[in-house]
């Protein structure tokens, strides 16, 4: 079957919610107007053109991914770079970065975005290097022309990743092109504190928000308490997170709350990076070999806004990975240990919040923003990951897709076999 895409929707018909509840949700300019029981009766003619019926699907609240690299995905086959821990993984890709163009960044960005849109994520925060060397702005001018591109089917906001390596005059270069946030990985500099310091007060200057790689170790310094202390007197509603915090992870619990108070008193959002940080981290243990996540459960009931995404897909940090936030959840289920509705609210709402994204889903006055997926319950999406998928940004259907599978039938039984002669 073919679709005409986008498609503007005004009514989502007969679709199941994470509670059993069958409703109906009208839509109107992009928001959701009312969320009511299941009407069985025909539809009005005006309704027929603008209406999606979910019979047999899971309405969700489409997923954001609150940390991607789409400047580095799909890159791995390009580099065949060694597997190993973090530091590896930077040397490939610096020794890379040197030979790229604006026009391949390009054509991968847009390959892995729209992957991620297929699967269901509407909104993505991309981290974009400050390239180290000649040309620094490539993968900035590269992003920019994607996040125009999609824009309508997809939201992109960026992050100048600027490494200590990268003078304070380039990192100004790449905001200058419209980059959105200030970003980097103070903790990986030579002068942790130093760079902390000067990161953050380049975004202070600009009056930008913050999300910063954090304490991606599993020992060592850390700068969070640095962070939070540094940006406590910032304007209100001013974006700031903090992605990986591996280094919570390891922390005894008396050590740990004094950070955690620091964070809430704040307002940090925090982002677990499963998929990512599990493959990273760990390496030099020969045994007992820590998760290398992020304190999650501490984090969830102090109340921290925590959010989780698939960082890296396919590239020197990750080999693998689907582009798929279910698979982010599902990992969250079994590495993290969190229920199944903590894990997909960490890729959806919780996700939405460390962005700063307005509230989305089934409720009255929420963004028209759906993942509507053929399963039977939250269990069955996260274990699963069926294929058959529409996807809703903005009160218009912007993917859909649909899985047909022949399985051959079983042989008879030998007992039955033995009746038949």
């Amino acid at each position: 079957m073919t679709t005409q895409l986008p498609r503007t929707l005004s009514l989502l018909r007969n679709a199941t919610l994470p509670d059993g509840a069958v409703v109906d949700v009208r839509i109107q300019d992009g928001v959701v107007v009312s969320v009511e029981p299941a009407h069985p009766g025909p539809l009005a003619e005006d309704d027929a053109a603008e209406t999606l019926d979910l019979s047999g699907h899971l309405l969700l609240t489409a997923p954001a991914e609150p940390h991607a690299h789409l400047d580095k995905a799909l890159s791995w086959d390009l580099i065949r770079p060694p597997m190993g821990d973090l530091v590896s993984a930077i040397d490939s890709w610096r020794a890379y970065s040197t030979t790229m163009t604006v026009e391949s960044i390009v054509e991968r960005a847009r390959t892995q975005a729209l992957a991620m849109l297929a699967n269901g994520t509407t909104a993505i925060r991309c981290h974009v290097d400050v390239l180290v060397g000649p040309a620094p702005l490539r993968g900035a001018q590269a992003l920019v022309q994607v996040r125009e591109e999609l824009k309508g089917l997809i939201d992109i906001e960026l992050v100048a990743l600027g490494g200590h390596l990268s003078p304070d005059e380039d990192v100004e270069a790449v905001l200058d092109l419209g980059v959105d946030l200030v970003g980097g990985a103070p903790h990986l500099a030579p002068d942790p504190a130093g760079d902390l310091a000067r990161l953050l007060a380049i975004a202070e200057r600009r009056g930008l928000g913050v999300d910063l790689h954090t304490d991606e170790n599993l020992g060592g310094v850390l700068t969070l308490t640095q962070y939070a202390r540094t940006v406590r007197s910032w304007p209100e509603g001013t974006s700031l997170s903090a992605g990986h915090c591996v280094r919570l992870g390891t922390m005894e619990a008396a050590e740990l709350a004094p950070v955690i108070e620091e964070v809430l008193a704040s307002n940090i959002g925090i982002v677990t990076l499963p998929i990512t940080n599990l493959y990273l981290q760990g390496w030099e243990h020969e045994h007992s070999v820590p998760r290398g996540l992020t304190a999650l459960r501490a984090l969830l009931d102090a109340g921290v806004r925590v959010g989780a995404g698939a960082d890296n897909v396919r590239d020197p940090f990750n080999p693998v990975g689907r582009s798929d936030a279910l698979e982010t959840a599902s990992l969250l289920v079994t590495a993290g240990h969190l229920t199944l509705d903590e894990a997909y609210a960490a890729v959806s709402d919780g996700a939405r919040s460390v962005m700063h994204l307005p509230p989305a889903g089934a409720t009255p006055g929420a963004r028209a923003e759906f993942l509507a997926v053929r399963a039977a319950d939250l269990a069955d999406a996260i274990a699963n990951a069926p294929d058959d998928r529409f996807v809703i940004h903005d009160g218009q259907l912007v993917a859909h897709c649909e899985v047909r599978r022949t399985v051959a039938a079983p042989l008879p039984a030998p007992s039955l076999l033995l009746e038949t002669r």
